[in-house]
């Protein structure tokens, strides 16, 4: 019973992190201007993110696909005719990495 309080500890504590870093990957999409035309789970302009996550998952090439794309924009890969403005350099490339790490990572 003792060795399973400090392993229900670490777990609970482990879940806990893991709405933080999502909250941190959004308050930089916020700041970043990405939210203006993409939401987490509904089309706006651009598609949700959740739809770009299933559209690349199994996708070995997806994040630097990604990168890519966000770093120069495009148009026309979600049958869209808007372009996505391309974000370098606004959008540090590190941020850029992070950014496409937690929408790939989205379920």
């Amino acid at each position: 019973m003792k060795i399973l309080v400090p392993a229900f500890a670490a777990i609970f504590l482990a879940a806990l992190a893991v709405p933080a870093a999502a909250a941190d990957e959004s308050e930089l999409a916020a700041k970043s201007g990405c939210l203006a035309c993409h939401s987490v789970d509904k089309k706006i302009v651009g598609p949700a993110y959740k739809d770009v996550a299933r559209k690349y998952a199994g996708d070995k090439g997806a994040e630097a696909k990604l990168i890519e794309k966000v770093k120069k924009g495009g148009v026309g890969v979600w049958g869209n005719d808007v372009p996505m403005p391309p974000n370098s350099p606004l959008v540090k490339d590190a941020d850029i990495k992070k950014l496409v790490d937690w929408i790939l990572s989205l379920k």
